[in-house]
């Protein structure tokens, strides 16, 4: 399978009420994609693939943010 046919099923996954273990998963399935589509845009530049990676990070970093838990404000 195409590396942009799997960042599409990944970006259009639901991912409301997961376990841990699924949040875990998908920021690692996150994490492959997004440098396997930086190797290929290395060689080519494609503005595209960096919206790819771009969007790819962002829902990455809501993974890892509902696994980590939100930073305490120090009050």
């Amino acid at each position: 399978m195409d590396i942009l046919q799997e960042a599409e099923i990944f970006e259009k996954a639901k991912m409301s009420h997961m376990s841990t273990s699924d949040r875990v998963t998908a920021s690692r399935e996150a994490k492959r994609l997004v440098l396997a589509i930086n190797e290929v845009y290395k060689k080519t530049k494609d503005a595209t693939l960096m919206e790819v990676m771009k969007r790819l990070t962002v829902k990455k970093k809501r993974i890892d943010i509902r696994l980590k838990g939100r930073p305490d404000s120090g009050i």
